[in-house]
């Protein structure tokens, strides 16, 4: 795995967090002027017209990040990571400025992740048609997981609060794999999204938009696979991924089942029917991070034991998502205990 000093750890951090910092401020003025606001409707979470595309000093941050580490001697490594978090970041620049046919989008997406999983894989010991496979595999995965984390960023905090966790997540368990440049990636990821977090949490000035998600995204699936390419278990990997998955593959079946056509916009992945029931963005964004630190812990606790642990603490996290993707019908039937409480009482008043 790749060397980074301890120095320039640091440095690529302070870089993508000072980065954040001063430039957030700047691009919120320039997103009003430029009229660049996400007005409610109909499917949105929030009241108030809010800039959106505030996330891209984040994508500067994390290419900021980047070629310190390169300079420290690490090009190769920080390759991949630099490409997809300034392509996908671009991608999504222009669909928060022009809007682009989801067709196009979709095909842009996966041309330029045929080239990030082409990277990711290049040096693996592995016979042509195996690294083929591989490559697609990678491309795939960045392309989903893009979406997905796209998908979720729909109130106040939680894609911010989720960067931020899984930064610091990949980046302990590149230290465990003694990749220098994970850990940096990782920990700048943390703290450009903990920069941001101000801005954006309980009541947000400015939204990350699509370049934010976009960038963000693919920055969390690139060090997902090089964990992954470097031997660390599946489920330790996906503790941070897990919650958003889980949601949008479930979300995504029901309204397949349900006959919707499920490329239109909506409001009904879990946490946003949380909303629905009256829990409010902050109390959204804590609880769901505080059940992805469950997920993460969960998974470190498998890497630490034999069999038997690792199958308890699968079983756990297991249980943990079909909670969460069940809890909408928990507040459902008891929203109308309540009411049905409430009429019974009052017929006896």
């Amino acid at each position: 795995m790749p060397t980074v000093t301890g120095d320039s750890v640091v440095w690529a951090v302070l870089a993508c967090g000072a980065i954040v910092l001063a430039a957030e401020p700047p691009t919120i003025a320039l997103l009003r002027r430029r009229g660049m606001l996400d007005v409610p409707g109909g499917r949105s979470s929030h009241v108030v017209p809010t800039p959106r595309g505030g996330g891209a000093p984040i994508a500067v941050g994390l290419l900021a990040a980047a070629w310190v580490a390169a300079a420290a001697g690490v090009a190769g490594a920080g390759l991949a990571f630099a490409l997809a978090v300034g392509f996908f970041g671009l991608l999504g620049l222009a669909d928060d400025l022009r809007g682009l046919p989801a067709v196009t989008r979709l095909v842009l997406q996966a041309a330029g992740a045929a080239a990030v999983g082409a990277l990711l894989v290049v040096r693996l010991p592995l016979p042509p048609y195996a690294l083929a496979a591989a490559a697609a595999a990678a491309a795939i995965w960045l392309v989903g997981f893009v979406n997905a984390f796209n998908f979720m960023d729909g109130v106040n905090g939680i894609s911010g609060a989720h960067a931020l966790i899984g930064g610091v997540v990949y980046a302990c368990l590149a230290g465990g794999r003694r990749d220098g440049f994970g850990v940096a990636a990782g920990l700048a990821l943390a703290v450009g999204a903990a920069a941001f977090l101000p801005w954006n949490a309980v009541r947000a000035r400015v939204f990350l938009g699509d370049v934010g998600s976009y960038s963000i995204g693919a920055a969390l699936a690139v060090l997902a696979v090089r964990l992954i390419i470097a031997g660390v278990p599946v489920a330790a990997v996906g503790g941070p991924v897990a919650l958003y998955l889980a949601d949008v593959a479930w979300t995504l079946q029901r309204r397949v089942r349900g006959g919707e056509r499920w490329l239109e916009a909506h409001r009904t992945h879990v946490y946003q029917r949380w909303c629905d029931a009256g829990w409010s963005h902050p109390e959204v964004t804590v609880l769901t991070s505080a059940l992805t630190v469950l997920l993460c812990l969960l998974g470190v606790a498998g890497m630490q034991g034999g069999a038997a642990v690792r199958l308890t603490a699968d079983l756990a996290a297991l249980g943990v998502l079909a909670a969460y993707l069940g809890s909408p019908g928990l507040f459902a039937r008891a929203g109308l205990a309540g009411r049905t409480e409430a009429i019974s009482e009052m017929e006896e008043a």
